[in-house]
Parts: structure tokens; sequence; C-alpha cells
């Protein structure tokens, strides 16, 4: 199959599968393996090379590893360090034993049972931050206690990448299997068997260091030491003059060009040594995260990034040995539930360590009871390394497969079943409320939190409540008294006052649960003046209708500000400037109201025309008293007129 045909396949498989897993909340990951799994029959159809393709496409973990390595500055990672090394430590660390203890039970050699141990540890990244994300967790406990785990997991596959050619061990290829047994698979390669060291290595597999080998140890030591020191000075001290230097071209490619030429030439240093290329890059990202280039790097790398991953996850969904799966099924699918269950009770037992309370503890086991992307990596170099017999990885990599499979199924027993459980039995949880005001603050993140400091800044008192401990915890250390407790729970509003408050301010960013707190205090408490955050304008007209009348748009303001600063960077007089915002800001938020009235959650807005025909009208009119009050200077913008340069904007 020539190279066009053979694009153009995983091109339209990619394409046609992502978007669909997308949609149906199975993730970009398992969108590529489904693909690459509807591509098999037809690959092998026409004998192509997949094993090659898979070792193209690793080059897009190098890649990954860069990329992880220019957001991890300093600040941030010392900031999470508690988290990071306790939480994120522990994981990897005692998922390991308990894999390696599983694995020697089976009768595995201990450097097998070691290998898989570490690649099980690991979860997945993209699936698990992505659900998040979507699901609106990310910053909740659960959710950030996960991404702390994830992140050092990221940065934990460096280490392992080193180690596991060390497991290597020439004279385990002589010996027999384990008498005692581990389980007899029905695999094309004897699952017991490590690989033959006197035979050739597949011709597809990285090509060893070479000539480093020949050296005696010191100055094979001396010459890895100065590849890594030629990295970090490199990366130091070369990078800004000369993407100062490419800058001065203007153009575009050749910075994408000069960015790749980068990451590869590393790879190739650390080829070249013996060392990890993944281990180099990750360091020049490292070493490149504060520079001021660092967002343009993440911008050229990261669609190359994203291709060569999701060819290779293709590749490995086609790779999948589905007569392998048939003839063992009862066996892998046993072994993906035990590995789930394993890591779901490690996970667990942390949470309580670690003060991950109610819901948030079962969405931090659940979400990272699956094992990860780079497993299918860290096999791959496994194999190649002459660490894990062929058909031990090939059973492995099922494992992983089917446990990233099963991962939505965990998310939807977790929202549907668990989640609500939770919250029941949170209610011996939550702080106990000893203090009253007449304010009450649902919710302290980046808005709510702006609008409390003003509150106290005024000399109003309040009473804040968030459901998420670890943002509390950062508050008290500065001073703030703050409560735990989901505010949507009608007994805690009782608890926080609500019957005697004067306001309630609704600052979550959970849509949904706005609406309930909302719809509950207004029917029940119509005296309380409740000032809701809304996250979009259809939030708004559910707001409206849920009784509130005082709704602020999150992004509202700040779009007026920046529509103000630009009239008078355009050269309107700064009094003409705000009077045009003032006059914008009545007009909207009257026409907010119309619009509210006339909004049917049932009907899209484009389909219901009482709401087009209303809000066209309203487009004419507030254009129309824009354009008349617009000053003197209009005139001159239209005849070609410049801003002046180098002016600031208003704060």
């Amino acid at each position: 199959m020539d190279v066009l045909t053979l694009a153009f396949l995983f091109l339209i498989a990619g394409v046609v599968a992502v978007p669909l897993a997308s949609k149906f909340g199975l993730g970009s990951v398992l969108g590529y393996l489904i693909a690459g799994i509807a591509l098999g029959p037809a690959l092998a159809a026409f004998h192509v090379d997949v094993v090659a393709l898979q070792h193209f496409a690793e080059f897009g973990v190098v890649m990954m590893l860069f990329l992880v390595g220019l957001e991890l500055e300093p600040r941030m990672l010392w900031a999470m360090k508690t988290r990071l090394l306790g939480l994120g430590g522990l994981q990897v660390g005692l998922t390991t034993l308990a894999v390696m203890a599983a694995g020697l039970a089976f009768g595995l050699y201990w450097t097998i049972a070691l290998a898989l141990g570490l690649i099980f540890a690991l979860s997945s990244t993209a699936i698990v931050l992505q659900t998040l994300n979507e699901k609106g967790l990310m910053r909740s406990d659960g959710g950030q206690a996960g991404f702390s785990v994830l992140l050092f997991q990221d940065i934990a596959v460096i280490p392992m990448l080193a180690l596991i050619p060390l497991l290597a061990m020439p004279d385990l290829m002589d010996l027999a299997p384990d008498p005692h047994g581990a389980p007899q698979i029905e695999a094309p390669a004897d699952p017991n068997a490590a690989p033959d060291a006197t035979q050739p290595m597949d011709e597809n597999a990285p090509a060893g260091p070479g000539w480093i080998d020949t050296l005696p140890g010191w100055q094979r030591a001396l010459v890895t030491v100065a590849a890594i020191a030629a990295v970090i000075v490199g990366g130091s001290v070369l990078t800004r003059p000369v993407f100062r230097y490419i800058a001065l071209a203007r153009l575009r490619e050749i910075f994408v060009a000069t960015a790749l030429l980068m990451v590869i030439g590393i790879a190739l240093l650390m080829n070249l040594v013996g060392l990890s290329p993944a281990l180099g890059t990750f360091l020049a990202g490292v070493v490149l995260a504060n520079s001021e280039y660092r967002h343009e790097l993440e911008s050229d790398i990261d669609p190359f990034r994203g291709l060569l991953l999701g060819l290779f996850f293709m590749t490995v969904g086609a790779g999948i040995d589905f007569g392998l799966l048939g003839q063992n099924v009862a066996l892998i699918l046993g072994l993906t539930l035990g590995l789930i269950l394993l890591k779901g009770l490690i996970l667990l037992g942390l949470s309580l360590v670690f003060k991950v309370r109610g819901a948030d503890r079962w969405l931090f086991a659940l979400g990272l009871a699956q094992a990860g992307e780079f497993g299918f990596v860290l096999l791959s170099f496994t194999t190649a390394s002459q660490v894990v017999p062929q058909g031990i990885a090939d059973v492995a990599l099922l494992v992983v497969a089917l446990s990233m499979l099963l991962t939505p199924g965990l998310f939807i027993l977790y929202d549907r079943v668990l989640a609500p459980r939770s919250s029941t039995a949170q209610a011996r949880e939550p702080d106990v409320i000893d203090d009253a005001a007449p304010i009450i603050v649902a919710g302290h993140g980046r808005w709510g939190g702006i609008v409390n400091r003003l509150l106290l800044g005024a000399g109003y008192k309040t009473v804040v409540l968030d459901h998420s401990s670890a943002q509390l915890d950062m508050l008290r250390a500065f001073g703030f008294k703050v409560f735990f407790g989901d505010a949507s729970r009608p007994d805690l509003l009782v608890a926080a006052g609500i019957e005697n408050a004067r306001m309630l301010v609704v600052a979550i960013d959970d849509r949904d649960k706005a609406l309930d707190i909302v719809r509950h205090v207004h029917h029940h408490h119509p005296h309380i003046h409740i000032i809701a955050r809304a996250t979009d304008r259809n939030h708004v007209y559910e707001l409206y209708a849920a009784g509130c009348r005082d709704i602020i748009r999150e992004t509202f303001d700040s779009g007026v500000r920046a529509g103000r600063s630009a009239l008078e960077a355009l050269g309107v007089h700064p009094f003409d400037a705000e009077r045009m915002a003032r006059g914008f800001v009545d007009m909207d938020r009257r026409a907010m109201v119309d619009l509210a009235r006339l909004y049917d959650p049932d009907v899209p807005i484009h389909q219901n025309q009482a709401y087009v025909d209303r809000a066209r009208a309203i487009r004419a009119e507030t254009e129309a008293a824009m354009t008349g009050g617009r000053s003197a200077y209009a005139s001159r913008i239209d005849r070609g007129w410049s801003p002046p340069v180098g002016r600031s904007s208003p704060m």
C-alpha cells in the first residue's frame, strides 16, 4: 500500500471515529483506539507493517513529554508539593508494589513483575483530564487530587524509561518457565519464555546505542553527564539568541521548523549516548518553562504531538490481538477488573489519609483506576529492551486497552450511583457553622472571592460556603473565615442563617446547582435578595425563570471594559467612551429582560422566531444609539487616522 493511501485511511478513520467517541463521552484516546481497531483488518489484508508505523509515531510521546516539561514551572510545583509528592508518589509506589506482588504470585520473574507494576501504576491523563473538564469537576477536591497524581505520573515516566533497560537480564533468557506456573496463555509466543538474547531483535525495534557500549564505564558516565549538561546549558543559554534571530525572518513556518529541529536534535543526542529521547526533551522543556518563547513553542509543537499520538493510538488499536482475547477472554477480563479493583482500593485508602472527603473520594478513586496511554509506550519499550516477553506484553496491552474502554462506565457509576449517595452521607461531614451574618456567599473561587473581598473591605460581615476543602484550607491560611459544605443543601443554608439573612451571592461554577439554589431560596425565602453568577446568556435566562432578578454574567463587565479601552485606543475621548459603554450596558440589561421573557428552554434559540425577531430589533436599536453617540473622533478614524502608539489601557 502506497504512503498516500495509507495516510488517507488513517486520517479518515480518525476524523470519523474521534468526534463520535467524544460525542458519546468516550474521549479522544478511545476514539483513536476504536479507529485503529476498525482499520486492523484492512491493514492486515494489505500486509502493512503496523509495528514500524508505531515506532515512528512514538515520537509523539517524546513531544508530549517536552510539552509536559514546559508546563512544570517551579512555583506551581512548589505550591503542589504535598499532594504531588505525597499523594502522587504513594499512589505510584504502592500500586507498583501491589502489582509486582500479584505478578510474583502468578509465577513471573521479579524483573517482569516490577516492569508490569510500573506500567499499570500509570493512569490515563488524556481520558481523565478531558472528562473532568467536560463535567466541570476539575476544581473539585477530587479533581485537584487527581490532577496532582496525574502530574506526578507524567513526571515518573522519565525515571521509568531510564530504569526499564536496567531490568533486562541476559541470564534470564536461559531460564526455563517457572514450574509453579504463570497462567498458560494461548499466544503466538510463550508468555513465560523471555526473549532469546542470542537472536536478533525485531528489525523495527529501536537501534541500540552502539559505539557507547565499547567505552569503559567511567567514559560512558562522562559522556552521559556531558549530554545532559549540553541539553540544560543549551536550553538556558542558546535558545533565546537563536529564537530571537529566527524571529527576525517574521515567518511562522521557520519558527515551527526551528522548534521541531530543537526537539528532534535533542532526541538524536539522547539516542546517541544511549539515553531515552523522552528524558532529554523533558529536561529541555523544564529548562524552557520560564522562557518568553514557552507559549510559542507549545503552539508550534502541539499539532505535531497530537497527530503523532493519534497515529500511535491507532496503531495500538490495529495491533490488538483479538484472537488472543477470544482464546483467553475470561482471564483477560479478570485481570482487567482485578487491576481496576486493586488501584481503586489503593486510591480510596490514600483519599482517607489525605482527607479527600465525600463524593470527591469516589471521583478520585474511580477516575484514576484504569491503566493509561503511557502503558502502550512502556510496553513497547519493555519488549524492545528484552525485559518483558512479547506474549506477556500482548496480554498486558489488552488489559491496558480494556481498562481504558471501561473508564467512561466508571464515571457513569460515579455520576448516577455514588455521587448522590455520598452527598446524602456527607450531611455529618460539613463544618459546624458557628457564625451568622446578613450575607451568605456560596462559592469562593475566582468570581465569588472578588465579591467577598469587596464586601469585607466595605465593612460587611459574610458567611462563606464552599465544597472544596483544599480551597478552604488555602483561604484559612490567609485569614478568611470559611466553612466547608455544599450550598445546594437546604439544611446547610439554614445552618448558615438563610432565614435571617438579607442577601445570598450564588457564585458556584456548577450551573445546575446554581439553578437549584436559586429556585429553592426564591420559593422558600422570598425576602432574600439573590445575586447569581451566570456562565453565559442561556444561563441568564434560566436563572431569570428560576426567580433571580440580579444576574451577573461572569465575563460581561470585563468585555465592556475591553470594548471601552478599544474605543479610547481608536481616538474616542475617554468621557465619550465611558458614556457609550454605560449606554451599551443599560440597553443590554433592558434587552436581557425582554429576551428572557421570550426564551424557551425546549426550543433552540435560532429556531425561536419571536426571540430572533426581537434580538434583531434590539441590535438595530443599540447600533443606532451607539452610532449617534460617537464623538467627532469617529470621522477621523473613517478617514484613515491611526491610533496613538504606546498608550496603556486604563485599569
